[in-house]
């Protein structure tokens, strides 16, 4: 399935919680949404879930409009989508089973249908013996994985993950979000992800939105975002990325000065040791502050926070010969 938001417009008050957002989420693929707190990420996923109705614009999906459907299609349409929120929102007086169950209960599905598909979910998302168990017994990662599968129970052509991992540690993070991957692979799932952690949109989304006071500010592939941010807040998240899996990707900053330059590399720049032949060649000095590289998508995005210092016609030639190889150069306060 397709989305296609058309000048979406939600209010509160005084609150303008979604200002003239439109927006393509392309099928079968991971399209991520981040935004600070109070940016208007939980009330867009809610348009676009359709659990409210906006005050102007439209919502469609495969190019059919589903904002304004009579109350009975609007129940079937919703019997499509699947939901993950951050805090699980299971029943605690249920079994992860009959929590999977549930959904299938309501919608009418025969008992031995419902144990089938209770057993094949368990199975996907690696409970297999934890049909009886009790929710209290389960951890924060394995409750998730519950969620997961009472989503996916009645078979959506869409999940929409709220915040589905910033309840949890790591290490869990990762592992529920190669969950997310492998299913999204399985299930040809169109998946829509929100989320203030720019690691979650880096280890699992194909597209990203950056969302800031209830617009789009910035959209794409990720691996655009990370190769040339163009906004303020897009620039502010990567600089704040920390790392789900310390093997393959970290940032590393060891001063709390922040540094006049961030230099990005992307792909074999990253690997190329540039910045010690313009030292050596013109004579400057870069005061590394932090660093890292990341890996999107399997390519590696190097980022370097420096100053450089020295002859200023050594430095402006240096910058230059920095972008001529491919490395992007942002200036604070530039």
């Amino acid at each position: 399935m397709q989305i296609r938001l058309d000048n979406l417009e939600r209010s509160y008050g005084k609150v303008h919680a979604v200002d003239g957002i439109s927006l393509f989420v392309p099928q079968n693929r991971i399209f991520g949404i981040i935004g600070r707190s109070g940016a208007g990420k939980s009330t867009l996923v809610r348009l676009m879930s359709l659990l409210e109705t906006p005050d102007s614009g439209q919502v469609l999906y495969d190019d059919r409009r589903v904002d304004n459907l009579t109350k009975q299609d609007l129940i079937a349409q919703r019997r499509k989508i699947g939901m993950i929120f951050q805090n699980f929102n299971l029943f605690s007086s249920r079994t992860a089973g009959q929590n999977i169950a549930y959904p299938m209960e309501i919608c009418g599905y025969q008992k031995s249908q419902i144990e089938t598909r209770v057993q094949e979910l368990l199975n996907l998302v690696g409970l297999e013996d934890r049909n009886d168990a009790p929710i209290s017994t389960l951890s924060g990662g394995q409750k998730q994985r519950v969620a997961i599968a009472r989503a996916l129970a009645c078979k959506p052509e869409v999940l929409f993950c709220d915040e589905a991992t910033s309840a949890l540690d790591p290490q869990t993070t990762k592992s529920i979000l190669e969950l997310i991957k492998d299913i999204q692979k399985k299930m040809n799932l169109t998946v829509v992800m929100i989320t203030h952690q720019m690691e979650v949109v880096r280890d699992a989304c194909d597209f990203v939105a950056v969302l800031d006071n209830g617009r789009i500010v910035e959209e794409g592939t990720v691996k655009e975002l990370f190769a040339h941010p163009k906004t303020d807040v897009s620039k502010d998240f990567l600089s704040h990325l920390t790392t789900v899996d310390a093997d393959r990707s970290s940032m590393v900053f060891w001063s709390n000065v922040p540094g006049r330059y961030t230099l990005r590399f992307a792909g074999a720049t990253a690997d190329s040791p540039v910045i010690s032949e313009l030292a050596r060649q013109y004579g400057v000095v870069f005061n590394i502050r932090g660093g890292g590289i990341q890996h999107v998508g399997g390519d590696d995005f190097g980022t370097l926070i420096c100053d450089i210092s020295g002859d200023p016609q050594a430095v402006k030639v240096s910058i230059e010969k920095l972008k001529e190889n491919n490395i992007v150069v942002e200036e604070a306060n530039a």
